[in-house]
């Protein structure tokens, strides 16, 4: 099939590169020209393994190119998939400003029959407002689908290429049959809806898992209180047919640029028709003060007193395999120790730039190592569990610090991996 994806971002580029792997023939459109220019030239502007070898042997075989031409690539293109950012506005719900913009094009470059499939997330409602704003602006005859997105960061390509399930929200049966047969290859597991409930199916699936990491945080704030230990718990529960594993590990609370954005643009959805979401206000509120689990266990170790202290902050991503710090806990949690006096030395594997670019260079050592992140510190905070950390020799890094203190934010570490140095060590939810 000729397919054209709009908007390189996350979504939008890994899906691009999957179809075209699935033997489809993508065109990539951008506005932005020197994203284009460098995708062009074999540069992969994020980082999720495997994307980059498998964009590079597709653009090799002629199946996946990239331009800032729309028009021309809509024309080339039986499907339209519209994969464009909806940032959040200060009121939590979504901005369309993106998608709007991405239809009108698409509408003006219209010349025959097209399948519209919106892949960015949008609150409930906007592919029937999408149908009637392209309608308006064009004769041609089109279906507008909603094919929801379901990738983790770290994982996107293995997500895509093997997924739990695609939705396709479709009210004309030969454009649903059109995009089953386009990712038959990938699942039989394709679940055909109403458009609405396509929107819906998105926003409630990561709302759910949201749901659970706060929850399983409350319950590792609960243990530390009682003396057990969250890891156990967890491990207990998830042998539950009904509860399952998954997002049961407690740690300093989930960000990125899908749960925290999602949930609340889903608050405001409900609160636009007069329902108050009670539980997910519970879940945001939840995930937002367990970041400062780090802060409260670093005053309590220093009696209150942070002013002059060095401290070491190994994981700047908001988790591992991904240069993504959107929303990440690393940035509340390094803004609030720098302005209270502390000296910061911060080491991320992969995404330092992208946190200098958000955070600001001034006030924080960055540091090109973990150990010469670790040296001299006072303590020592883990916000991410890269592996580069959990491989760590604690002997030599017990060495390298000021005072041998690791707050353990992502529960790397375990007891026995401890035995024989001198830390005091703190986790979440497990006993000191």
């Amino acid at each position: 099939m000729n397919i054209t994806v709009i908007g390189t971002g996350y979504v939008g580029l890994v899906s691009g590169v999957c179809y075209a792997e699935l033997g489809n023939r993508v065109i990539c459109v951008d506005k932005d020209a020197g994203k284009i220019a460098a995708l062009q030239a074999g540069s992969i502007p994020i980082y999720e393994p495997g994307l980059q070898e498998v964009a590079a042997a597709n653009a090799a075989a002629g199946r996946l190119s990239f331009t800032t031409g729309l028009a021309e690539a809509v024309r080339e293109s039986d499907i339209v998939i519209i994969a464009v950012g909806t940032p959040p506005m200060p009121s939590g719900e979504a901005n369309m400003a993106y998608i709007d913009q991405a239809a009108l094009e698409v509408a003006e470059a219209m010349n025959g029959y097209k399948i519209i499939a919106v892949k960015s997330t949008v609150p409930v409602g906007t592919n029937e407002r999408l149908r009637e704003l392209i309608g308006s602006r064009t004769d041609e005859r089109f279906d507008s689908i909603s094919l929801p997105e379901f990738l983790r960061e770290g994982s996107a390509v293995q997500d895509t290429m093997y997924p739990d399930r695609i939705v396709i929200g479709a009210d004309n049966r030969e454009a649903a049959a059109t995009m089953t047969e386009l990712h038959k290859p990938l699942t039989d597991n394709i679940i055909v809806t109403d458009i609405r409930s396509a929107e819906m199916i998105k926003y409630a699936s990561n709302a759910f898992l949201a749901t659970k990491i706060s929850f399983i945080n409350e319950i590792a704030n609960i243990c530390e209180k009682v003396g057990a230990d969250v890891t156990r718990v967890a491990e207990g529960m998830g042998y539950d047919k009904r509860i399952g594993k998954s997002f049961l590990k407690a740690g300093i609370g989930y960000g990125g640029s899908c749960f925290p954005k999602d949930t609340r643009a889903l608050i405001q959805i409900a609160g636009n028709v007069d329902y108050e979401f009670k539980l997910l206000r519970s879940v945001v509120e939840v995930n937002q003060d367990q970041r400062f689990n780090v802060i409260r266990k670093l005053e309590a170790i220093f009696s209150g007193q942070l002013r002059g202290k060095t401290i070491a902050v190994w994981g700047l991503a908001f988790k591992p395999d991904t240069d993504d710090v959107r929303d990440s806990p690393a940035l509340e949690i390094i803004q609030y120790l720098v302005e209270a006096g502390v000296k910061v030395r911060a080491y991320d594997p992969i995404a330092t730039s992208n946190f200098q670019a958000v955070y600001g260079k001034e006030g924080v050592v960055w540091c090109g190592g973990a150990m010469e992140a670790a040296k001299g510190a006072d303590a020592l905070c883990l916000l991410t569990e890269w592996d580069e950390f959990a491989q760590v020799d604690l002997q030599e890094l017990q060495n390298t610090m000021w005072r041998a203190i690791l707050i353990d934010g992502r529960n790397v570490f375990k007891e026995e991996d401890l035995l024989g140095t001198a830390f005091i060590y703190y986790s979440v939810g497990r006993p000191a």
